[in-house]
């Protein structure tokens, strides 16, 4: 399950003495500036061939998923190991006594401010544990602790919270285009209804058609996706479906 965690730092949460970056990625060079800033001791980011100071008490691995264990099976045993990824469990660390720090962010090759974001943690021991929260802590995250049995659904709902989010405003960019009228217009209109759905969550954000039950325009809106976006009326049907679920469970509630 997935356990939320104090706000108020416990007294062992603190980062590692000295923690090493491995991958020079976007991630890891973002992790690695923002860390020193926040005045904890790393070295790095080190390419995966770069050997790890022997002073480094802690490696976070910020690889491509595919390369973790791998990674970690490259490290001298006797430190804490970390990664960095959403959905893989602790077990691509083994044997090492292993923890996962995830940003739930996105990072740009402008870099990346971590502070006020969550952090996805999680420590095959109380000690990894506590490396993993100090080290969100110190960057300004909230922590919150991952199971590993849950993983696979929150990487799945950071997905359809930002990635999926994406691609339903491309079909509105391109259905919006065939009637001559671009992106800009709408950004307000998603900009509020993303703020709503963060105040009052999905149900007590939701408006439209379907939410007052106007199926005669629902019909309207199908026949113009049919027509001029037919690769994607399967996910329009896909997702008016899923909105009639969503308004019929906002009524049953308000009986």
């Amino acid at each position: 399950m997935t356990q939320p965690l104090t706000l108020t730092p416990r007294a062992e949460a603190r980062p590692p003495d000295r923690t090493a970056i491995v991958g020079a990625g976007r991630l890891g060079g973002a992790l690695a500036t923002a860390l020193a800033f926040a005045g904890v001791r790393v070295e790095g980011p080190l390419g995966r061939d770069e050997p790890v100071p022997p002073a480094c008490d802690a490696v976070l691995l910020c690889v491509p998923d595919g390369e973790i264990e791998a990674a970690a099976a490259a490290l001298a045993p006797g430190r804490l190991v970390g990664h960095c990824s959403a959905a893989t469990t602790l077990t691509a660390l083994a044997p090492h006594e292993a923890f996962s720090l995830h940003p739930l962010m996105t990072v740009t090759s402008a870099g990346a401010t971590f502070a006020g974001a969550t952090a996805a943690i999680a420590g095959a021991t109380p000690r990894a544990l506590a490396a993993a929260e100090g080290l969100a802590r110190a960057l300004g995250m909230r922590p919150v602790q991952i199971d590993d049995g849950d993983r696979a659904a929150y990487h799945a709902a950071a997905s359809v919270a930002a990635n999926f989010l994406v691609t339903v405003e491309d079909l509105a960019e391109r259905l919006a285009a065939t009637a001559g009228v671009g992106r800009e217009p709408f950004v307000a209109l998603v900009q509020a209804a993303v703020a709503n759905w963060a105040a009052l969550g999905a149900e007590g954000a939701l408006t439209g058609p379907i939410a007052r039950g106007d199926e005669e325009t629902v019909a309207r809106q199908r026949g113009a996706v049919a027509e001029r976006a037919p690769e994607d009326l399967e996910l329009f049907d896909a997702l008016t479906e899923a909105t009639r679920r969503l308004a019929a469970a906002r009524m049953a509630g308000r009986r």
